[in-house]
């Protein structure tokens, strides 16, 4: 019977560029920057490295899904590489292969990268991928902020909130995340709008105004995993390990059916309980310390709160007006920023999302850092509420 990889990989290296507009680097150089940070925080040798998982969502799409750029760019020489691609959760999924190429035994030291460059698009949000700069800049299936907006809908009409206390439990999410966000000297977006400003900022799709909704951005952030023996034996004393990683995928049948109400996303629920499982986790309230989660748009993450079972159902907005998730609170979410501060680069944001996790567990955040954390959770959601994709990674201390 399956048993999970719990603490059977640990994470030697991290390293995440400043995210933004990086005109002055290519997507190579983009990789190799996070990638150098990583090298050098691990204390090996590129040579010991023994097999890639990289990771894009956009980039490259026009030109092939061969992994041969990022062993170019890292100058991995013979080793074997694979392109990722799983949406929003592209860089968690590349973590994923990386882990379980380690707790299976098939290499000892593996990588785990995801880089994107975005801004060179044109595109304001997520450009689709057989457009480019100098095309029509439309896209005729739809757009996020709408798909979004619906959840808004769904979880208001579920639990009777009002317009009102919405609004401002969403424009808290953001007011958190550009207080913590201004504090990281890698963050896009280091400005601290007030309440007041985002209350009153454009409408984009109601309920979501202009401080509702992420932007794009250039970056790149990796890992180097091994097993804990290894790391020992490398002269790693406290160690975070993985304790749990899961991916879930819709089969289609909340907007094939009347069974989903909109107020939730299925498959983040079934992702984090499986990584709780698998992690020992059994009241994540209590034992998570913090989380980085995929705030999209700030319903995302409010709704969020409720599918890791970090919030019951329908108290969230209360909760968040509260201020458990803000800095000091609780159960302290996007200290780093989240992507309303870096943007998403789509193939970088799980792992930069676990860059952050990993500094705070080791006492490496600097201005930002939390007391004594031993417990983060990562969380991405890929698509749209009604059919896309969880996934939820454990990191603790070991």
């Amino acid at each position: 019977m399956a048993e999970g990889i719990r603490d059977k990989v640990a994470i030697i290296g991290m390293g995440c560029t400043r995210f933004g507009e990086r005109w002055d680097a290519g997507t190579d150089k983009l990789a190799e920057e996070a990638f150098q940070e990583a090298l050098i925080d691990a204390g090996i040798e590129r040579s010991q490295i023994e097999a890639i998982w990289y990771g894009a969502g956009i980039e490259g799409i026009n030109v092939g899904n061969s992994a041969i750029p990022i062993s170019t760019a890292l100058r991995l020489r013979g080793i074997p590489a694979t392109k990722i691609e799983n949406m929003c959760a592209t860089g968690t999924e590349c973590l994923r292969g990386a882990a379980y190429a380690v707790a299976s035994g098939a290499v000892d030291i593996a990588l785990a990268i995801g880089v994107e460059k975005l801004k060179d698009t044109g595109f304001g949000g997520l450009p689709p991928g057989w457009k480019g700069t100098f095309n029509d800049l439309w896209m005729p299936v739809g757009s996020a902020p709408a798909g979004f907006a619906q959840l808004a809908a769904g979880y208001r009409a579920r639990y009777g909130i009002s317009r009102d206390d919405l609004k401002r439990a969403l424009a808290h999410v953001s007011w958190k995340s550009h207080q913590n966000g201004a504090r990281n000297p890698k963050a896009h977006l280091r400005n601290t709008p007030t309440m007041d400003v985002i209350l009153n900022a454009p409408i984009i799709a109601e309920p979501l105004g202009l401080f509702d909704c992420c932007g794009v951005s250039d970056g790149a952030a990796c890992a180097i995993v091994t097993t804990p023996e290894i790391a020992h034996a490398l002269g790693k004393k406290e160690l975070v390990t993985i304790k749990g990683l899961r991916l879930s995928i819709s089969c289609g049948t909340e907007m094939g059916t009347n069974d989903w109400d909109g107020s939730y996303v299925e498959n983040t629920r079934k992702a984090a309980h499986d990584a709780y499982r698998e992690a020992g986790i059994t009241n994540p309230t209590s034992q998570v310390n913090l989380l980085e989660v995929h705030d999209c748009f700030s319903i995302t993450e409010l709704v969020t709160m409720e599918d890791l079972g970090l919030s019951e159902n329908g108290r969230a907005v209360t909760d968040i007006l509260d201020g458990r998730y803000d800095a000091d609170g609780k159960n302290p979410c996007q200290i780093d920023g989240g992507l309303k501060c870096f943007g998403h680069p789509v193939g970088a944001s799980g792992l930069r999302m676990a860059y952050e996790i990993y500094l705070q567990l080791l006492g490496r955040a600097a201005d930002r850092q939390l007391k004594s954390p031993s417990i983060g959770v990562t969380h991405n959601l890929g698509g749209v509420p009604y059919n896309g994709l969880g996934a939820v990674c454990v990191l603790g201390l070991h």
